[in-house]
């Protein structure tokens, strides 16, 4: 994967205000039609040109574009670690980051990032399209423009809002709390457990209380990952020898067992029996609920107690792109045991505690 990168003054000839890195990944967002009506890739050296409004927010811009932009559905933990690399290595020097990304994939990204940066002191805005920019309704000039104005706002000389998030249809949310829940509508992403960070209107108005406070941490950068996980979604009747067949999975360490309500499953003597066998041949199950709001409550119900009893980890309220991302760089960093501790603790605002 490689990619390139260019510098634009938004600002000129005045002094910029700030300084934000572009970074385009691919996805619906940068597509534009060329002169036989194909939709190709948006040369964004042109920018001001398809946007001149960007002038207004007197950006010193880096750009970085993918030289193959990728469809979002084919995103994986190598594109992850470019991603953190560039946001890593550019830190120091910049007062914020956006993110252009396919929306399909958008919070597994957005939460991945969250748990590779421990330290991040910036800005990192996700954000894209449900439109092409060169489409006459298209939502991209909105998110864009209020993303990078998101990225450069600072309030007593501090970044604003210094975590990974999500601008989307006017709302910013905290990337490990948002997953997408509509192809159609503009309103692509919600945070069912979690309160938006900002609105935008007529004005921005931020929830201060809601975004992280940044600590005096050195930045870090943390991208192994262990792939090695499954998820596994309960139904009436689901069979035997499905869940058999997954548990078996080789070199499978970690299985998320998307449950019923608070994190309820079925109570059948086979089942539990199955859950007992894997959790005895080392196999690490957390409990996620198919619910998009509401919490994993393992024990306020008898079809959850047996759950807690036998030693499945519960992951509360948690987003199944957090738990998933979070699975896969803990195993990666620390291994299975410490992961189970882990698991259950914040490490980036994405679990109420």
């Amino acid at each position: 994967m490689t990619y390139k990168q260019i510098s634009i003054n938004t600002a000129t000839p005045e002094r910029a205000k700030s300084k934000v890195m572009l970074v385009y990944t691919g996805g619906t967002f940068g597509m534009t039609y060329d002169a036989h009506g194909v939709l190709v890739p948006f040369d964004f050296s042109l920018i001001l040109e398809h946007l001149p409004t960007l002038r207004s927010l007197a950006l010193e811009l880096s750009v970085i574009s993918f030289d193959n932009p990728i469809d979002s559905s084919n995103i994986n933990p190598e594109h992850w670690r470019m991603l953190a690399k560039i946001v890593y290595h550019n830190h120091a020097t910049q007062d914020g980051f956006v993110i252009l990304h396919g929306t399909d994939t958008m919070a597994f990204t957005a939460s991945a990032l969250s748990f590779m940066l421990p330290g991040l002191a910036k800005p990192v805005i996700f954000t894209g399209a449900q439109l092409p920019i060169s489409e006459p309704r298209s939502d991209a000039r909105e998110n864009l423009i209020t993303s990078l104005e998101l990225a450069a706002a600072q309030k007593d000389g501090r970044p604003r809002v210094p975590e990974v998030c999500i601008y989307f249809d006017y709302a910013l949310l905290r990337g490990n709390r948002s997953r997408k829940v509509e192809s159609q509508h503009f309103d692509a992403f919600e945070s069912e457990n979690y309160p938006s960070l900002a609105r935008a209107g007529v004005s921005i108005d931020y929830d201060d209380n809601a975004i992280l406070s940044t600590r005096p941490v050195a930045l870090e950068l943390r991208d192994r990952f262990d792939a090695n996980v499954a998820v596994l979604k309960l139904f009436p009747g689901l069979q035997p020898s499905v869940i058999q067949t997954v548990m078996r999975t080789e070199g499978l360490k970690a299985l998320i067992l998307e449950t019923y309500g608070s994190g309820n499953a079925p109570s059948e003597p086979w089942f539990v029996d199955l859950l007992r066998q894997a959790i005895g041949n080392g196999l690490l199950l957390i409990n996620i609920s198919q619910c998009p709001g509401g919490t994993v409550q393992q024990g306020k119900y008898e079809t959850s107690k047996q759950l807690q009893d036998l030693g499945v980890v519960s992951g509360q309220d948690m987003t199944l792109e957090a738990a998933v991302t979070k699975l896969m760089l803990c195993l990666g960093m620390y291994g299975v045991a410490e992961t189970k501790t882990l698991f259950e603790r914040s490490l980036a605002g994405e679990v109420s505690v």
